[in-house]
């Protein structure tokens, strides 16, 4: 049969410009892409025989071959596979009618971003294209295993592309690249030198099944050139857990999280039935110190059937599970044309359900098994876990389980939520916590005091998550999480007698007129001032409404770029302390005055200061304080 020319569809035309110059931002998957054709073709002559045992081929030697010709500047990339026919070369090279081009270049047309890229099917005759990125002219040449023809198919990208049988090809299929001359400020290596393609093969192709061999020294007369095996063929997420050592898992952690210490935790999993995949991930011992910065890398590697696709995948596990590392390897995935983007799929959604229950319930197990590595664990990942008490609803009771918290129960150990109720006093309706920059603070504060004299526990929180996590939870086994600095306090409510009740009553009349003109001296800053029952030792403090954001939690959203109004607080009164009886004395004798102006403006400021924060006029708080001890001296 002589050579036949024809000329390429038009959508397969556009479809080499496209992959030429915009679809890939790197090269070098060129070869990947090449690779993974072949690895498919062995795969599929290995099927083809167990099926057909009437097949006259030989499938002891499956191998991949990589040839390099620094003088004529070719890369053949040969495979001993299944091969093609004729009319297959047609069918999946000519016109790559099976791979959807047309309707993916409509889309591509109608779309106004790049988020039309991912409809295109990365099948082989697109993957196949990839190769004219580096290469002027590209020459196939193979025969299908079983037929006695060969087949070889030549083009330069150009819109046209030759056919011709050929007697003597042997079987399985060999890619040839005419390469470009090597251009760096284009990202065009050179791929006709050996320690590239190596580093290629090692980056992408490592863990593929089958051999993938290159000669890379040149022999002494005479001698027959050995070639070396480029890739590891090792992938642990494949072989069972006794034929690998821990050693080798901890190999594998270091190369791909970029770690010098063994990681923390290994995790193993296998989904089997209609979507397959296996997984194996590591927590890390140690919290990298980027984890919190907006650059910080997130994702596990993701394979297709041993092929490395991408390196940070983030679509499989949620951010609050950024530091996880790992590997997962699918049987099949809905890819874009340059395997790059991952199109939102419920195979994928139903991955990222499943290894975050998994990496959860392996934390429990740690929980419950093993209290140092738990603690370990929840000391360097604690504060980003709980981001997710906020973000993922569907796993909130799981996230809880698995989370602690420091408490006034124990200076040191942290307690879990469940702990915490079963110590709850007979009678207490609330799980209680306060919010602060840190344990000293917070033991610190006078919304303590009267916590503190009754023996009633309190979760102290001290991370900047959970001024927000406790709202969105609410509640935990039906207990409410309230804030001992927000809404009234009366924690002898229950215990009192009648004699008790006509005594505070007595007592709020007795203030009413001090606590009147206090509210309206300080109207700018507050918007009203009481009588405190959680007071037993400080003069005053500054709380919140129940359903008003903490100042914390307003500085926050502002520091996020969200404006919120600056709520009034409500400013209480201790009137058991000295200074706030001297005070009212003082006002129900003399009335209002500028020296018991300036005291209530000192004693809002102490207020303030006692719970972190600021004076609004510091000079001026500074300057009457100074003038108080002035005169007391």
């Amino acid at each position: 049969m002589s050579t036949q020319t024809f000329e390429f569809q038009v959508e397969a035309r556009q479809l080499l410009q496209l992959m030429i110059h915009s679809v890939y931002s790197n090269k070098d998957v060129f070869l990947r892409e090449l690779v993974s054709n072949a690895s498919d073709a062995l795969d599929k002559l290995r099927l083809e025989k167990l099926r057909d045992d009437a097949l006259d081929v030989e499938v002891s030697d499956l191998h991949i071959e990589l040839d390099i010709d620094s003088e004529a500047r070719t890369l053949t990339v040969r495979d001993n596979g299944i091969g093609m026919s004729y009319e297959e070369v047609g069918q999946l090279i000519g016109t790559i009618a099976n791979s959807g081009t047309a309707e993916f270049l409509r889309e591509l047309r109608e779309s106004k971003d790049a988020a039309g890229e991912e409809g295109l099917i990365g099948q082989f005759g697109v993957g196949f294209y990839s190769g004219f990125m580096v290469a002027d002219e590209v020459t196939l040449v193979t025969r299908r295993a079983g037929e006695s023809q060969g087949t070889r198919w030549t083009s330069r990208g150009e819109g046209t592309y030759t056919l011709a049988a050929v007697e003597d090809a042997p079987q399985g299929t060999s890619v040839t690249l005419h390469l470009k001359p090597a251009d760096p400020e284009n990202q065009l290596h050179d791929y006709a030198s050996p320690w590239k393609i190596r580093e290629i093969v090692k980056r992408y192709s490592d863990f593929i099944t089958w051999p993938i061999r290159m000669v890379t020294e040149t022999p002494a007369d005479g001698e027959e050139p050995a070639p070396e095996t480029l890739n590891s063929m090792k992938a642990l997420w494949a072989r069972p857990r006794d034929q690998v050592s821990d050693d080798e898992y901890h190999e594998l952690y270091k190369h791909i999280g970029h770690d010098w210490r063994d990681p923390l935790e290994t995790i193993r999993l296998q989904a089997e039935g209609t979507f397959e995949y296996q997984a194996l991930l590591f927590l890390p011992e140690h919290a990298p110190h980027d984890l919190f910065t907006r650059d910080f890398r997130r994702g596990v590697q993701l394979y297709v059937k041993r092929v490395f696709i991408m390196d940070d995948c983030e679509a499989l596990l949620p951010p609050y599970l950024r530091f996880v590392k790992g590997v997962v390897d699918a049987a099949d995935l809905t890819l874009n044309v340059s395997r790059e983007i991952l199109q939102q799929d419920r195979h994928i959604e139903m991955m990222r359900r499943r290894l975050t229950k998994k990496v959860l319930s392996t934390v429990k197990d740690l929980m419950g098994e093993e209290s140092d590595r738990y603690a370990t664990f929840w000391r360097e990942f604690g504060t980003v876990l709980k981001e997710g008490l906020v973000t993922d609803a569907e796993n909130r009771e799981a996230l809880l389980a698995v989370s602690s918290f420091a408490s006034t129960h124990h200076e040191s150990e942290p307690t879990t939520l469940k702990q915490y109720l079963e110590r709850m006093k007979d009678g207490q309706e609330d799980i209680y916590y306060l919010t602060g920059e840190s344990r000293q603070a917070i033991e610190n504060s006078p919304h303590m005091e009267a916590f503190r004299d009754r023996g009633i526990e309190v979760l102290l929180l001290t991370d900047a998550v959970d001024e927000v996590w406790v709202d969105a939870v609410g509640e935990y086994e039906g207990k409410k999480l309230r804030s001992v600095a927000k809404g009234e306090f009366d924690l002898d409510a229950k215990s009192e007698d009648e004699g008790a009740e006509d005594e505070r009553e007595k007592r709020n009349a007795a203030y009413a007129g001090l606590l009147e003109w206090m509210g309206k001296r300080l109207e700018d800053d507050i918007k009203e001032v009481r009588l405190s029952s959680r007071l037993t030792v400080s003069p005053a403090c500054v709380v919140s409404d129940a359903h008003e954001l903490t100042p914390a939690l307003e500085n926050m959203y502002r520091a996020m770029g969200q404006e919120v109004p600056r709520a009034k607080r409500i400013l209480e009164l201790n009137p058991g302390h000295a200074l706030v009886q001297g005070l009212n004395e003082a006002y129900t004798e003399h009335g209002d005055g500028t020296e018991l102006a300036e005291t209530t403006e000192l004693l809002y400021g102490l207020a303030v200061l006692a719970e972190g924060g600021q004076p609004k006029e510091p000079a001026r708080f500074v300057k009457l304080m100074a003038e108080r001890l002035e005169k007391a001296l």
